[in-house]
């Protein structure tokens, strides 16, 4: 007894932010520190010989990274290829070749050249924000490659493992062996990180900006409990019994036969997948999605010098609705601008490229490509009309639409090409606050919670030092998405979430008992968000949904809302369910 209560005494939670519901325990493993930074003293080498080195160092470093993303695919590939691209990057080469040309080191120009990148993209924010970490990690391969060492990656112990690190390159996270790598904490990144989103795509059991992670040591036992966001140390045998128990559990429900989404009282709640290009729909359909309520058009635009043809657009959406016959499939169009420069829409620099010229404002400024994107998809929709099981139901969105009028250009151009269903996204404080006036307009509203949580509270999500603000949870976000619930109900228009916040299985019921009528997330992510909107009527929803609101923070709305449901529950279980109506 004396043994049980000092290790209970010497229990410990870190808190940060969970990835799904999963839980599990083992042994610590942390990634090794970065490689020290080369001094900057002079070659011993003439600048033809270290340009060389530096030549070959790079291209084998882009040729490893394409390799890794062909063997991951999915987002993954895409990450893992515009690594390679900025790897091989012509203006990067410059820098370095300048640096060269004073007789510095291949490893000090290649570090020099692309921190003073780093701090560039890092100033700009936005997605190019997004890139400084990237940047970091492809350094730190190409100085390796020159030194002739391994570069830092995941350790292998001999053993299964809880990885703990700072936060994990994409090229790390792409390739993790699951066989190994129990749960994954980082003390850095939010739940909109390249570490987060792609430890929920392959259904890591993970907690992400666990600040305290870093007094972790490695060997030592921890339970990685994503479902209330807790790494616990020092576990009793009692807290491992549980742990074990609730994993097996899980397990057990998620080989269960998949249903459609729906609450415990029937109400139905579609649950759809986000998607980044048409290769994903198999796997999406095998793990229960009901169609598509993202899909996202950037990857035909982003690697290309030039807008692709309507020819290669129309194959590609050909082959999306051929996936989901009889299916809600929900396209947006492009979504890009200053933050996501294209030399064919808009690479002008800005200041604040997260303010500027983006989404829709940036298709608007260039028309043509906005026609030929409209064009692209009636004719995909056309050439599968008559396929087995029934057409696709295509619904078309714009993004970062701000205003009224803004609504209505897209819904009109839409409806120029035959869209029957023509909507808009809410990303932006003004829409929210409008969408009963955009919703006179367009036929659907479909909340980005990624971008409307950075908007509302002022916070790049991109950005690592201010990852604590990015939180849907935040009562300020959760009254925006009431407002457009409400505006949803009263004019009988659907309302859809489709940012990362829907993938989190207690905040998809407080989003219904907000007004949202469908959910799109990861597909990884559907099984435990349909297993918990089970547990849950449109009651349960709307109560727990106003106990969040009434918090002051995203912490507290949190937990208010997990003592909402733990009370339903309760009471639930109770002999006489008839008096559930008085229930406060």
């Amino acid at each position: 007894m004396a043994e049980q209560l000092s290790a209970e005494q010497t229990s410990q939670e870190l808190r940060g932010v969970g990835i799904g519901l999963g839980v599990a325990q083992g042994p610590v493993a942390r990634m090794a520190e970065p490689l020290p930074a080369p001094t900057d003293a002079p070659s011993t080498l003439s600048a033809d010989e270290e340009k060389a080195r530096v030549t070959d160092a790079v291209a084998a470093v882009a040729r490893e990274l394409e390799q890794r993303g062909a063997q991951a695919g999915g987002a993954a590939q895409e990450v893992l290829e515009a690594q390679a691209m900025m790897a091989e990057d012509p203006s990067l080469a410059d820098e370095v070749d300048a640096r060269l040309a004073q007789g510095r080191t291949g490893e000090w120009a290649v570090f020099d050249a692309f921190a003073s990148f780093r701090d560039q993209l890092t100033a700009m924010g936005g997605y190019l924000g997004e890139r400084a970490a990237d940047l970091d990690d492809v350094a730190q391969r190409i100085i390796a490659r020159l030194r002739g060492v391994p570069a830092p990656g995941v350790p292998d112990p001999g053993h299964p493992f809880v990885l703990v690190a700072k936060d994990l390159a994409p090229a790390d996270t792409a390739l993790l062996d699951l066989d190994k790598v129990l749960a994954l904490v980082t003390t850095e990144g939010g739940p909109t990180s390249h570490t987060a989103i792609l430890a929920r795509e392959k259904s890591i059991v993970a907690v992400v900006g666990a600040v305290e992670a870093t007094h972790l040591r490695d060997g030592e036992t921890v339970i990685v409990d994503a479902a209330a966001g807790v790494v616990t140390t020092d576990p009793t045998d009692d807290d491992l019994g549980r742990a074990r128990t609730r994993a097996e559990t899980r397990a057990a429900a998620a080989s269960a036969p998949v249903t459609d989404g729906a609450l415990a009282d029937g109400t139905p709640v579609p649950l759809l997948a986000n998607l980044g290009n048409a290769d994903g729909a198999a796997d999406a359909v095998s793990l229960g999605a009901e169609g598509v309520g993202l899909f996202r058009t950037e990857f035909l635009f982003l690697s290309s010098s030039q807008a692709p043809t309507v020819e290669q657009q129309r194959e590609a959406y050909t082959k999306l609705l051929a996936a989901f016959p009889g299916k809600k499939v929900v396209v947006r169009v492009l979504d890009a601008g200053a933050d996501k420069p294209l030399p064919f829409l808009n690479d002008a620099h800005e200041e604040n490229p997260a303010l500027g010229l983006r989404g829709l404002r940036a298709l608007r400024a260039s028309e043509d490509i906005l026609r030929e994107q409209l064009t692209a998809l009636a004719e995909a929709d056309a050439a599968t009309r008559g396929q087995i099981g029934g057409a696709a139901d295509l619904w078309v969105m714009a993004p970062m639409v701000a205003t009224v009028e803004e609504a209505k250009y897209f819904v009109d151009v839409a409806r120029d090409y035959g869209v029957k269903t023509a909507g808009v996204m809410v990303e932006v404080p003004s829409s929210a606050l409008l969408a009963d006036r955009i919703l006179e307009h367009a036929d659907f509203a479909s909340i980005g919670t990624n971008d409307l949580t950075q908007y509302t509270l002022a916070a790049d999500r991109l950005l690592g030092s201010v990852a604590s603000f990015q939180d849907p949870w935040h009562p300020a976000v959760l009254r925006l998405i009431r407002e457009v619930g409400e505006a949803g109900r009263t004019t009988g228009k659907p309302v859809g979430i489709c940012g990362e916040a829907a993938a989190d299985p207690l905040l998809a019921v407080v989003l219904v008992g907000l007004g949202a009528t469908s959910l799109s997330m990861a597909p990884t992510a559907l099984a435990d968000v349909r297993a918990t909107l089970l547990e849950h009527t449109i009651d349960d929803a709307r109560d727990i949904a106003a106990a969040a609101l009434s918090a002051d923070s995203a912490a507290g709305a949190r937990s208010a809302a997990q003592e909402a449901s733990t009370r339903r529950a309760a009471f639930a279980a109770q002999p006489n369910p008839e008096n559930k109506g008085a229930q406060q």
